[in-house]
């Protein structure tokens, strides 16, 4: 099967990952930080903040690959420190109102300056 690897400048991009693959009927979005794709620097040290930036770099990568959030069938969620678990779900759940998909949270074993979560992301388009 063919994969197809998708970018946008609508979210932060490197050279050590792809943004998205579309495989078959499937959209892998890497895990994504809070970075503001606009000033390439974290968003503001809350974790309410860094997942909504989270969030919505993951949704351009989706809609970049012709999906959006109601494709999203698997969330995965590092947080490097498991006390923001509250505050991490107070803006997930306004991104998934109803029907979420399904979701996993773990420790984020490395430890980076400032960053508080990385969300990765997989959508079926089928």
């Amino acid at each position: 099967m063919p994969r197809q690897i998708i970018t946008t400048a609508n979210a932060p991009a490197s050279p050590l990952y792809s943004q998205g693959v579309k495989a078959g009927p499937h959209i892998l979005v890497s895990g994504i930080v809070g970075i503001d794709p606009g000033t390439g620097k974290l968003v503001e040290h809350t974790i309410q903040a860094q997942t909504r930036q989270a969030l919505a770099n993951c949704e351009a990568v989706l809609q970049a690959g012709g999906a959006g959030l109601d494709d999203v069938i698997e969330v995965g969620i590092l947080l490097t420190d498991p006390a923001d678990f509250a505050g991490l779900n107070e803006e997930y759940g306004r991104w998934f109102p109803a029907d979420p998909p399904t979701r996993y949270v773990a420790k984020l074993g490395v430890d980076l300056p400032d960053l508080l979560v990385s969300i990765r992301m997989t959508a079926f388009v089928g």
